[in-house]
């Protein structure tokens, strides 16, 4: 088993949400992927989406949906070791989702159609949100493969201004899809 933690970074040229943290920790377990994200400080100025399931349990309501990262959404990336091909996976705190497909740095996108679902649990406190999703790769990745992972965030503050998060952001913009940034391997 591979386990480890992480902190984001809010991207250097965007005014950072004050008292905010976001951090958590992914593990491979085989093929089991798990990641925690908790999220901290002064949420009652952060745009969030009410889960549609209810709070700390997995939304039976919930839909795959376009365009999550308009709003506040935690997102990663996984991509194989020595591979252009990588997925990008998109969590709302609504409970609403999606996964997909690329086939090289913003090129082919489509829906991951191996999943139908991903059920995730929220728990949204007055100072935090937790969100947990716990996945089986096995219909996209093989065990045996090495995966290097990008953990970012979108954050959308009332007033509609958002903040770009990840591990590091190694552009001259915020740009999750750059592979470079994909730095945790399991």
């Amino acid at each position: 088993m591979n386990n480890q933690t992480f902190s984001l970074q809010p991207f250097p040229s965007t005014e950072s949400l004050p008292n905010l943290k976001i951090a958590g920790n992914i593990s491979r377990n085989g093929n089991q992927f798990a990641i925690h994200y908790m999220l901290e400080g002064y949420l009652k100025e952060i745009a969030l989406a009410k889960p549609t399931g209810g709070i700390a349990q997995p939304s039976n309501t919930s839909l795959r949906k376009h365009e999550l990262w308009q709003e506040t959404c935690f997102e990663f990336f996984l991509g194989i070791k020595n591979s252009q091909q990588y997925w990008e996976f998109n969590l709302s705190p609504s409970g609403h989702w999606n996964v997909y497909r690329l086939d090289g740095y913003r090129q082919g996108m489509q829906e991951e159609t191996a999943f139908e679902n991903l059920p995730f649990n929220v728990q949204n406190q007055s100072d935090s949100l937790a969100l947990d999703l716990n996945v089986d790769l096995d219909k996209i990745i093989s065990m045996e493969q090495t995966i290097q992972v990008a953990i970012t965030s979108v954050i959308k503050d009332r007033d509609g201004e958002i903040t770009y998060w990840a591990l590091t952001h190694r552009g001259t913009e915020a740009d999750f899809h750059l592979r470079d940034s994909f730095i945790i391997e399991l």
